[in-house]
């Protein structure tokens, strides 16, 4: 199985050893969490659940479009959050994203994230 490697100056780099996406032959593409990082600053974006929400789904977004997908051909999401009473904050601006077909998703708390931000979402989508 050949796998390509998905990288785009449109979301944050890669701060350790993966990749933005991975592309493999069955034409899945499976992209690693993205936080709220701001691409153009290398900094996370402040501001609440709404505001961190809409950065990473724009991150998302800009993965998956370099890697032949978009956000309607998402198959599956993960949600990671600091705190679950921030769900029904997040569920709205997520609702803004995926608003015709919304993929599966499963959504758990956790203890910490990286640069310990509020909320994390990882992928899988078909490639168009």
């Amino acid at each position: 199985m050949i796998l390509k490697k998905i990288l785009t100056d449109k979301a944050p780099a890669p701060i350790g050893p993966y990749s933005q996406a991975i592309l493999g032959e069955g034409k899945f593409l499976y992209t690693a969490g993205q936080i709220p990082i701001d691409p153009g600053t290398g900094t996370i974006v402040e501001g609440d659940i709404k505001v961190q929400t809409r950065q990473v789904l724009k991150n998302l977004e800009a993965v998956l479009l370099a890697g032949g997908s978009s956000l309607n051909h998402v198959v599956k999401t993960t949600v990671f959050l600091k705190d679950m009473n921030d769900f029904a904050a997040m569920n709205e601006v997520y609702g803004e994203f995926f608003h015709t077909a919304a993929p599966a998703r499963s959504t758990v708390e956790v203890a910490r994230l990286p640069r310990d931000v509020r909320i994390e979402i990882e992928t899988v989508a078909l490639v168009e």
